[in-house]
């Protein structure tokens, strides 16, 4: 799907173009591109109070940690590497597990859900961390500035504006954050002259030097690794701008940043001794007095796109669990007509709830540092190891991936081990959302092919001449002119019992069309297709839905789409079957039959596979119900309970001792 439109632009995502750059800018780097506002703060908090290393030194080793961070894990691992593992385009955890899933390894499943589960923690933990950084900068002015209920008031606003849609705001956010991008190199070029050794912060040496040489070395990359937290919304995002027009962003970005980063270190260095000093953020130290304000809001500005670009990332996580079979079906809104601009009811009020929560808990952003590192890292290090087995996929030279993968699992543990000493300060909001979620995933996952264990599939053949005989009996009521159900036989000869069950013996349901919707999971995540296979003629109709996991699953519109060619060729008529009815050109009626599974027999269960069913059913409440997630409405549809199988339970059968009739 070459043809792209997000926030309101359209352009070819495989083309280098300005527009890509600048829509690259508005939504790819939000989230990194709001670090300098609490990296070099949680820096300087870092160090111990009686350090024996100068501050110049400590301050000169922590630059080149950064910069030697970006650089390797968001540069090669990211920009170099991870956006070559695109699935026709798409990026992040769960189109990278798609490429990754028919190595017939059954537990890699379990690393995408760990994946996204973090990755959707950090949906709940940037936007809270990121605003209000930005209001915090208003202590400078007021000290006693009420950071938490403003936090909150903007949080509530951002997640409120999703149901409308955000294609008009979104038109702004590429131009505000080259503002902003070009603001933070500014400030930090403005200040290099205070203090030009600084750059001697290139020479990964003294990030060595830094490591070995400090006592508290686990604490300061706990710090540091908040600069490129951004990265995996970076490969996430790549659908939305293409390979092309990310990387040549990312230069810009990156010598924005470290110039920033530069500039912080630089006043650092010269102010350290002047009263008051511990309490100022130095991305606003640097700024002069009257830049305040200005600055505040620019920050707030680039906060909200960040959490905007977190937000709609998280929809898309969900859309594509759904599609994954890793999450129930909900109902999913397009209120700015663009399929980039999903919107999750449920998902987005879940997501407020929980950053409310984490606001009102910590209070100051400087206490959500660990859970935000924590939460990344081991999505960080899920990619790896699904990027490895990408690789391996991709026939790339064996000593190639040895490497790759040695060095990056041992940075990524390496700054997971200094995020989750912090697990009492914080981290662990990370594990109890990320661990909620995943557990979630995981018993849809598999909950799914337990209750696939008990449905019984048979030869639809084998029922075909009853169906026949059924339409051309008259005593039978006429349930439908045209009738429905879902299945997911994997077999193109087979169908569920269930519905057997539902047409023939439930309730004799006559009908002159029944259609049999089954949709076919592609790896392509734009594939949009369908295939009409004629069962009976004239009677029976099984329909294929080819849709790759980008595609939301309203299969009421795509049947619909598919009912009108039909028609159109001739194949099922357009007019309703009743004379009086077809007299006045009125289509022909259509019902949904959706069968319900309610009961599986415990005896048939092991404890694991209870306990899995358990949480299955309740995560089902938190989806919708299934004729809603499909778009279709509820006054055609039918809800039927089935035995999840026919057969009887156990070997022995109950004996009969005698048979007594009375004389009337």
């Amino acid at each position: 799907m070459a043809e792209v439109a997000e926030s309101g632009h359209h352009f070819d995502i495989k083309k280098l173009s300005f527009i890509g750059i600048l829509v690259s800018l508005g939504i790819v780097f939000g989230d990194i591109g709001t670090s300098p506002l609490y990296v070099m703060k949680a820096i300087v908090n870092a160090r111990e109070s009686g350090s024996t290393m100068p501050f110049n030194e400590y301050i000169e080793g922590a630059l080149s940690c950064i910069i030697w961070t970006l650089t390797l894990q968001t540069t090669i691992k990211y920009v170099i590497i991870a956006l070559r593992a695109d699935n026709k385009g798409e990026g992040g955890i769960l189109a990278l597990f798609s490429l990754v899933k028919n190595l017939k390894k059954g537990w890699l499943y379990l690393i995408a859900i760990i994946g996204a589960a973090a990755l959707i923690a950090d949906g709940v933990i940037t936007p809270s961390l990121t605003v209000m950084s930005a209001i915090e900068g208003l202590e400078i002015y007021n000290p006693h500035t009420p950071v938490v209920p403003i936090t909150i008031g903007i949080l509530i606003v951002i997640f409120v504006v999703q149901q409308f849609g955000t294609s008009f705001i979104g038109k702004f956010f590429g131009p505000v954050m080259v503002i902003w991008f070009l603001v933070l190199g500014g400030l930090g070029l403005s200040h290099l002259s205070e203090n030009i050794e600084i750059l001697r912060s290139f020479n990964p040496y003294y990030a060595y030097k830094l490591i070995v040489n400090s006592p508290s070395a686990i604490v300061i990359l706990g710090a540091v690794f908040l600069c490129t937290t951004g990265a995996e919304a970076l490969y996430s995002d790549l659908g939305h701008c293409g390979a092309k027009n990310i990387r040549v962003s990312w230069a810009f970005v990156k010598i924005m940043l470290i110039l920033n980063y530069l500039g912080q270190g630089a006043w650092l260095l010269t102010n350290y001794n002047k009263p008051g000093f511990s309490v100022v953020n130095p991305f606003f130290g640097i700024m002069e007095e009257w830049m305040v304000v200005p600055g505040v809001i620019m920050a707030t500005a680039a906060a909200i796109i960040a959490s905007q670009a977190l937000i709609t990332g998280s929809f898309t996580i969900f859309s594509e669990a759904m599609s994954l079979n890793m999450w129930p079906n909900q109902k999913i809104d397009y209120p700015s007509g663009v399929k980039g601009q999903m919107y999750i009811p449920r998902i987005n009020w879940g997501l407020l709830l929980f950053c409310i929560i984490v606001v009102l808990h910590f209070k100051e952003s400087g206490k959500m540092e660990a859970a935000y590192g924590l939460s990344i890292t081991v999505t960080m290090l899920m990619t790896t190891i699904l990027l490895v087995y990408w690789l391996l996929k991709r026939r790339v030279n064996k000593f190639f991936i040895l490497v790759f993968g040695l060095v990056y699992m041992a940075i990524e543990l390496g700054f997971f081990s200094a995020n989750v000493i912090k697990f009492m300060e914080g981290g662990w909001i990370t594990v109890v959302l990320a661990g909620s979620i995943g557990v979630c995933m995981y018993a849809w996952y598999n909950g799914r092919q337990i209750k696939t264990k008990f449905i019984k599939f048979i030869k639809l053949e084998k029922y075909i001449p009853i169906i026949k005989d059924m339409k051309l009996d008259e005593t039978i009521p006429k349930y439908a002119t045209n009738l429905a159900y879902l299945s997911r036989a994997k077999r193109n000869d087979e169908i569920e019992s269930k519905i057997i069950y539902s047409i023939i013996k439930k309730q004799p349901k006559r009908a002159d069309h029944y259609f049999i919707l089954n949709i076919v999971n592609q790896e392509d995540p734009y594939t949009f297709k369908y295939v009409v296979d004629e069962v009976l003629p004239g009677t029976i109709y099984k329909i294929n839905f080819m849709l790759g996991f980008k595609i939301d699953r309203r299969i009421n519109d795509y049947f619909d789409m598919v009912l009108r060619d039909m028609m159109a060729d001739g194949t099922i008529p357009s007019r309703s079957s009743h004379p009086s009815l077809r007299a006045h050109n009125i289509p022909p009626d259509l019902k949904y039959v959706i069968i319900d599974n309610t009961y599986i027999n415990d005896i048939l269960l092991t404890v694991k596979e209870k306990i899995i069913l358990n949480i299955y059913n309740f995560v089902k409440y938190i989806g919708s119900d299934d004729f809603k997630a499909w778009g279709v409405t509820s006054h055609n549809v039918v809800v039927e309970s089935a035995p999840m199988t026919e057969d009887c339970v156990g070997k022995s059968k109950i004996q009969q001792c005698d048979f007594i009739r009375h004389n009337s």
